[in-house]
């Protein structure tokens, strides 16, 4: 549950702006995501293998990003 304290001479915009930032970096969306669905931990494994593979082949220039 995210608290934003906010005072009485606030404007609700500046409120809604920290309640933002609060919410983005608890990552709460990234979090429902991933709740919605479950993957077979191999598979999580299986694609950070991977993902850290294509990241070595473009560090050496063998695939251009």
């Amino acid at each position: 549950m995210l608290i934003i304290d906010s005072k009485d001479c606030e404007n609700i915009d500046k409120a809604l702006k920290k309640y933002k930032k609060k919410f983005e970096k608890a990552k709460i969306l990234v979090q429902l995501r991933e709740r919605q669905s479950y993957t077979k931990p191999s598979i999580v494994r299986r694609s950070q293998v991977l993902k850290a593979i294509y990241k070595q082949k473009i560090a050496s220039g063998q695939i251009e990003g």
